[in-house]
């Protein structure tokens, strides 16, 4: 056996991610996406894969420089469609399982998506991007070569009209295209004839879900007076599959979607919630006649969110994780997240208090139904592995493990396990923290340790596979990770727990949780602690650096700094402060700049690292300007890494080039000032 190596960055270009399992209609194979990073041009790739469900070899279905995504079983099991950009653009295709040549089904003029199967297996039912300034007649046509160059000419040079509230998008970089939206289509499923639009008019709609008959569809829209006033609103809506006025089957209560039908086509069972406890409310299971009428909340009692909460930096896509029926229409299949852990769980169809079905310390991040109701297709990670494909015998529960596609990587490096630890916050309450040793660990030794806060702050660390965690701990560092108030997975109270109250139990409960793991570890070496995080992890780093010195040094990503102007420049600010700090900015100025991190930067004594994409919407990079200059002109510890052609997503969908740079960013800050060993990390300032 080779001897095992340390983990480095570029390994992540060695990194293969699971997505998408697709279980086919008989239960026998299970297709599923495979991605990878080109070991030449650096960039990811995506094909797919089927297996059988009983084990053996995968066997590549698709192939191609490009990416092939969305694999859909069609109701017979003998093709699949799938969503493909070695085209022009993503389009659907169809493919025999037994191989040839995939037809390309859809030409749709900025692609298509989401390709749902009818149930006789003869029409396909699909999302697209539609230019309102375009013909209806020319959705289906692809621009000409002059006409694209015009366009992008027009886009570029000339100056752009502003005149809705929403004017950003983190997923567009940028400027949304104001008179670009979300409509579905249906398409017969061998590209006969023209797609035929369902859904015209100003709305975005998403979610096509094919009645049992196949003479209707369910969908997903907000078409509130002015949605960008309301963004958190969205109806189920029906309509004829062969058009016609959509009838709104909800009431506009607050978010409803991921429509299903049950089996008889009489109900349409969602998820959604009334907004009783602002953004953070948790989602429930509903039931409501398909013909509208009263809905009945079928877990009410269920003290979780709905769907796979856990963070994580090693999965691209995920698959469905939306509610499912059983066949006979008896029960609701579902995600649930609690305590790190992301579960299958199942409710009557009548409600009642939701079983477990599936559990463990692990993630289990999508799943599918065989026909039968008797097979699943699931992808799980772990903290030691990430994804893979499994297929279970829900009779048996008996599971197992079709793909290996990490192994060859895993069993070249060392691999760290970590310990759960309970500990009591200040206030008494029962919270959970997780601690990872470094690689070469040897007792009687004190290792420093880096704290790592997640994002949302409605999100959850858990049992997951981070890259980035088993980086720090290859490079000598521990690793400490706990969810504090505000967090996902130990009910509503407690995710509510933060708004209106940032930086006040969330931060007491991070360092309450810091000691705890110093007492409970000996070998921590308090005086060597970093920490870090991105997003609200990187508001709550920024809030740490001014109002203690005990960490030694940190670094913020995609951070908050100032309340006050997140407000006008984030592509979700007007309504995320009203829902998360309960203010009103123009009316409560004092109190959104009390809980700005940067009222505070004169306290700021760590040495900082402000790390920031350039087209990050979420947190524009303003935020980690603001920091960086208040903290420059006080001439403090601060330096600022800004990443080109990069969003949000930087740390878990980034260009791998650009996420590999910033895994080395954070090593060289903290070798500098916590090891003293950041030589080997300078050429990625270059």
């Amino acid at each position: 056996m080779a001897e095992k190596r340390r983990l480095t960055s570029e390994d992540l270009y060695k990194l293969v991610f699971i997505s998408d399992p697709q279980i086919s209609p008989d239960g026998k194979k299970i297709a599923f996406v495979r991605s990878h990073i080109d070991e030449k041009s650096k960039e990811y790739r995506s094909n797919i894969y089927v297996v059988p469900t009983c084990g053996g070899e995968p066997r590549q279905f698709t192939s191609g420089p490009k990416s092939d995504t969305a694999p859909r079983w069609s109701p017979d099991g003998s093709k699949l469609a799938f969503v493909s950009d070695r085209g022009s653009g993503r389009q659907i295709y169809v493919m025999p399982l037994s191989g040839g040549e995939a037809m390309q089904v859809t030409k749709m003029r900025y692609g298509a998506g989401n390709p749902v199967w009818s149930p006789d297996g003869t029409k396909i039912a699909f999302s697209a991007s539609i230019d309102l300034e375009d013909k209806p007649e020319d959705y289906d046509k692809p621009l000409d070569a002059k006409e694209k160059e015009a366009r992008e000419k027009k886009r570029r040079e000339e100056p752009t009209l502003v005149t809705r509230l929403r004017v950003k998008a983190d997923a567009a970089m940028g400027l949304i295209n104001a008179t670009r939206r979300n409509h579905i289509f249906v398409i017969d499923a061998e590209g006969k004839g023209p797609a035929v639009h369902l859904t015209p008019g100003q709305y975005d709609n998403g979610n096509p879900v094919w009645s049992p008959c196949g003479k209707y569809i369910a969908f997903t829209s907000n078409r509130m007076p002015d949605p960008d006033y309301e963004p958190w609103f969205s109806d189920i809506w029906v309509l004829s599959a062969e058009g016609g006025e959509p009838r709104k089957v909800t009431r506009s209560e607050g978010p409803s979607g991921e429509p299903r039908w049950t089996p008889d086509g009489k109900f349409i069972i969602y998820g959604g919630h009334k907004m009783e406890h602002g953004g953070p409310t948790f989602s429930k299971l509903w039931k409501i006649p398909a013909q509208g009428g009263e809905p009945v909340c079928l877990t009410p009692d269920f003290d979780q969110s709905l769907g796979g909460r856990c963070a994580g930096d090693s999965k691209l896509g995920g698959g469905d994780n939306g509610p499912t029926l059983s066949p006979d229409g008896k029960k609701i299949f579902f995600l649930s997240s609690s305590h790190g852990r992301s579960s299958l769980y199942s409710v009557p169809v009548d409600g009642g208090m939701p079983e477990l079905v599936l559990g463990g310390d692990r993630e289990i991040y999508a799943f599918t139904m065989d026909r039968s109701g008797k097979a699943l297709a699931i992808a799980v990670s772990t903290p030691t592995a990430p994804g893979e494909v499994f297929s279970v015998d829900l009779e048996t529960k008996e599971e197992k493990v079709l793909t290996e596609a990490n192994k060859k990587l895993l069993d070249e490096v060392f691999i760290v396990s970590p310990e759960t630890v309970p500990f009591k916050a200040r206030d008494g309450l029962q919270e959970y923290g997780w601690i990872m040793k470094p690689v070469g660990f040897k007792d009687g030794v004190k290792y420093p340790v880096i704290l790592e806060i997640h994002g949302g702050p409605h999100s959850m660390y858990g049992y997951g596979f981070f890259f980035e965690f088993q980086l720090l701990c290859n490079r000598g560092y521990g690793v400490i990770y706990t969810n504090p108030r505000g967090s996902e997975g130990f009910g509503q109270e407690f995710v509510k727990a933060v708004n209106g109250h940032y930086g006040e139990m969330d931060y007491d409960d991070i360092l309450t949780w810091t000691d705890a793991a110093i007492k409970h570890a000996a070998w921590i070496d308090e005086k060597r602690i970093g920490v870090t995080g991105g997003s609200y992890g990187g508001f709550m780093t920024n809030w740490i650096v001014g109002h203690t010195d005990r960490f030694i040094a940190a670094v913020t990503q995609r951070s908050i700094s100032n309340w006050t102007s997140f407000h006008g420049v984030s592509d979700i600010g007007y309504t995320f402060i009203d829902r998360e700090l309960l203010i009103d900015t123009f009316k409560d100025f004092e109190k959104a700049w009390k809980f700005s991190p940067i009222a505070y930067v004169e306290n700021v004594k760590t040495p900082l690292l402000i790390i920031h994409s350039e087209q990050d919407m979420r947190c524009p990079i303003e935020q980690g300007e603001q920091f960086y200059v208040a903290l420059k002109k006080l001439k403090k510890e601060v330096e600022m890494v800004r990443f080109p052609g990069a969003n949000h997503e930087l740390s878990r969908s980034g260009k791998p080039v650009l996420r590999v740079a910033r895994l080395n960013q954070i090593l060289r800050w903290f070798d500098k000032y916590i090891t003293k060993n950041a030589e080997d990390y300078e050429p990625a300032l270059k």
